[in-house]
């Protein structure tokens, strides 16, 4: 039985060795496949490289002709001017500027010159200039931060537990921020400051955003006179303190009992009076604040220019866009011509 014993010790080394050397294997095929792979993507780049030696002369003809064209294109097309406004929409109106906007826009996309003018109060020539309208949010990670802050504050407590930050960050909508920004591009370079009027005028006369700033106004008005009425009161109350302290410190000069209980107790009455005096006087800036940002449906935070910006954009111009279009034709029309010659030998061989 003693020699039956080295035979299982012999057969589990065989085991082991060729386990280790299926992992070698394993591990030599897999670097080999990655290997094979990063050479035949270098293989790939070494041939285009040799196909854009080959034709190198033909593509610089093309884009020096592209270039050629696209120069005298951008010499005879009339120039663009952008102009930008920047406005701050009260009473939920943000929507109904953005329609009114897009709906500019596809009337001059359109080309609709009639409408246009009619919309914005101009003539047909002048709102033929205009090629686009663009109006967009303006807002950064400080505003929304600020946005969602008066958010809650609006809210009851029960309800403000309930309500995520980073969710509503994430659900912003461009309608919530508080700037817009419109985008006008014309071919007259003053059009932009002429139609700004009739842009807020279209915001402005709305009925229901007159109302809404109406009910605005009384609300600011009465709030205004209640935190007035509550001064007043506090000052009466403020005085009256003052007087009865006065009288019971003359009483308490005439004799030897003093009440610190009493005198402590009085304190603290006259400041919590002058915490609410502060908090009053903080409010009322802060209505006044409130008044000012909604005495108008639209606040303008910035004007259009009296005169437009000509866009000088590189990737719009035709010296960009020409030369860019007859590479891609060429190098596309010498690629088939390049596989119509290797299927060609292919077949032959």
């Amino acid at each position: 039985m003693s020699n039956d014993l080295p035979k299982p010790q012999q057969s589990e080394e065989v085991d082991l060795g060729q386990l280790f050397k299926l992992i070698g294997n394993a591990f030599s095929r897999f670097f080999n496949f990655i290997g094979s792979i990063f050479k035949g993507f270098f293989g790939i780049i070494i041939l285009f490289l040799l196909f854009i030696q080959k034709h190198i002369i033909k593509f610089a003809i093309a884009g020096v002709i592209g270039l050629a064209i696209g120069i005298y294109l951008d010499a005879s097309k009339q120039s663009k001017y952008v102009s930008t406004m920047v406005l701050e929409p009260n009473f939920n109106s943000a929507q109904q500027l953005y329609n009114n906007i897009n709906f500019y826009n596809e009337l001059a996309e359109a080309k609709d010159s009639s409408a246009l003018a009619e919309a914005l109060n101009i003539s047909e020539k002048e709102a033929f200039s205009i090629k686009e309208f663009r109006v967009e949010s303006y807002s950064d990670e400080n505003q929304k931060v600020k946005s969602f802050d008066q958010f809650i504050r609006s809210l009851d407590t029960t309800t403000q537990k309930a309500i995520d930050m980073k969710e509503y960050l994430n659900n912003f909508n461009s309608l919530d921020a508080r700037f817009h920004t419109i985008t006008v591009i014309a071919t007259n370079n003053n059009i932009a400051k002429k139609i700004q009027p009739s842009i807020i005028n279209s915001i402005s006369r709305n009925d229901y955003f007159n109302l809404q700033k109406d009910i605005s106004d009384i609300n600011i008005k009465l709030q205004d006179s209640l935190y007035y009425k509550q001064i007043v009161e506090i000052d009466s109350l403020q005085l009256l303190y003052k007087k009865v302290m006065l009288k019971e410190a003359e009483r308490e000069l005439g004799g030897t009992n003093i009440s610190f209980g009493e005198n402590g107790a009085k304190e603290n009455k006259e400041l919590s009076l002058i915490n609410k005096m502060e908090e009053l006087k903080t409010s009322l800036v802060n209505l006044n604040e409130e008044k000012a940002n909604k005495s108008s449906i639209l606040n303008v935070i910035s004007d259009f220019p009296n005169k437009g910006v000509e866009d000088k954009s590189l990737l719009k111009s035709y010296k960009f866009i020409i030369p860019f279009l007859f590479l891609i034709i060429m190098l596309m029309f010498f690629a088939l011509l390049s596989l119509n010659t290797y299927l060609k030998n292919y077949n032959k061989q």
